[in-house]
């Protein structure tokens, strides 16, 4: 499946993240902008595509985004187009909210890549947490690295603390941060500062 990237860091990187957007908002939005920066700025290579749902919407479609496990096969053929177009050095999978739901799951079916990051990981509705999501991520055949906000409504630190999660799945906090990393007003933390914590964390998870 051919794919249009919009490409941030350098051409020789030692790793490549290939990142999907969430349900919601485009590869461009203003939270893939920021972090694909600063992971472009940090020696990652960054490929940001979008599913056929959204690139409808850009079309002036009302479509709505099919169930993730319909998103497992699109994503594969962009991973392997990616490695003929633009890839450098380890490959990793991951994206926002359904994006990395989605590139969780493809690693549940194959282990060439070398790993998989999940940015604001829905591990479950909101308001509904009961209906958990944990499956994608501990039946991932490779290591995965979730960067979450404290007070993410679809997974807040204190639930995800007591969910039985397998050893290979490690976290990075965002201080105060909802969905989209950002703090509330009165937090020591800023929306950029976690930002350019999520951005250091999943660097170092990659260039390990």
């Amino acid at each position: 499946m051919k794919a249009e990237f919009l490409t941030d860091g350098p051409q020789d990187a030692r790793a490549t993240l290939l990142l999907a957007h969430g349900s919601g908002a485009p590869m461009d939005s203003p939270f893939l902008d920021g972090i694909a920066r600063r992971l472009g700025a940090r020696s990652i290579r960054v490929l940001r595509f979008e599913f056929p749902f959204m690139l409808a919407r850009r079309a002036g479609q009302k479509r709505p985004p099919p169930r993730a496990d319909k998103l497992v096969a699109v994503y594969a053929d962009v991973l392997d187009f990616a490695r003929e177009n633009g890839a450098a050095g380890r490959m990793f999978i991951g994206g926002k909210s359904l994006g990395g739901r989605v590139a969780a799951m493809l690693a549940g079916t194959r282990d060439d890549v070398a790993g998989v990051v999940c940015l604001g990981y829905p591990f479950h509705p909101p308001g509904d947490p009961d209906a958990l999501r944990l499956d994608p991520l501990n039946d991932a055949r490779v290591p995965v690295f979730v960067c979450q906000g404290d007070r993410d409504p679809f997974g807040r630190r204190e639930e995800i603390e007591t969910y039985p999660l397998a050893a290979h799945v490690k976290f990075a906090w965002l201080d105060d941060g909802d969905h989209d990393f950002k703090p509330r007003g009165r937090a020591e933390a800023t929306w950029t500062s976690n930002l350019d914590a999520a951005a250091d964390a999943a660097a170092a998870f990659m260039l390990a």
